[in-house]
């Protein structure tokens, strides 16, 4: 899995950026490091990473920021992003994942545990298969067709209504990552105030039922994600 994977790391501490280099390279990985978000920006545009480990405290421009500006790059739309967090730090997970984030990770980190998130995090770009010639995306047994807007579960045609649909394709575009429940509502219902979060609710629940329970993750008061298996 490691081979020819590049991680970019941006963090203000350089002990930080040397452990967690020394570790990753150990395990294969292509690695390059900021010190700050501005630097980070622009190691990112010319680097390529197929992972950023983005810390959130930093100067001249926090990560949240980075985040934020990173996702406006349609290169970067798709890039996994996890943010580095100490503990006890005034840091919102909900802020990180509004702003794009697919992850986080805290401080300190053990460097076996550090191997393991990193790869589970690469793991989701394996386990979507797309195929552009006829659109089609399979996860498991889950399989969408997109042109023809048809969902099979273990080969077997199930009927979501359109919005339903539209919320699996949502959670199935980034799996593993978490949707917050505002994402959501934007993407689905454009932000509308007529529609309230029972109506949300009601979608994710006669989902669940069509593709199986354990597929959707509940992260209280944060949002839902898809869950590969």
């Amino acid at each position: 899995m490691s081979e020819s994977k590049k991680i970019l790391i941006v963090d203000d501490e350089e002990d930080i950026i040397e452990f967690l280099t020394y570790n990753l390279e150990n395990q294969g990985f292509i690695v390059e490091a900021a010190l700050d978000g501005e630097e980070g920006i622009q190691k990112a545009k010319q680097f390529n990473p197929d992972l950023i480990l983005l810390d959130v405290m930093m100067p001249k421009m926090d990560g949240i920021e980075v985040c934020q500006q990173l996702r406006e790059f349609p290169q970067f739309k798709n890039t996994i992003i996890s943010f580095l967090t100490a503990r006890g730090e005034d840091y919102s997970q909900l802020a990180g994942f509004e702003a794009g984030a697919d992850e986080y990770i805290t401080k300190p980190i053990r460097p076996k545990v550090l191997v393991a998130r990193v790869k589970a995090l690469m793991r989701r770009e394996h386990r979507v298969i797309k195929s552009e010639e006829n659109n089609v995306t399979t996860i498991g047994n889950i399989k969408i067709d997109h042109e023809k807007m048809l969902v099979f579960k273990g080969g077997k045609a199930v009927q979501p209504t359109k919005k339903e649909f539209d919320l699996l394709v949502l959670l199935t575009s980034a799996p593993g990552k978490v949707f917050t429940r505002e994402h959501i509502h934007k993407s689905l219902w454009g932000g509308d105030l007529s529609v309230g979060d029972r109506t949300m609710d009601v979608h994710i629940r006669k989902l669940r039922i069509l593709i199986g329970q354990e597929r959707i993750i509940t992260l209280k008061g944060t949002g839902y994600k898809f869950n590969e298996l």
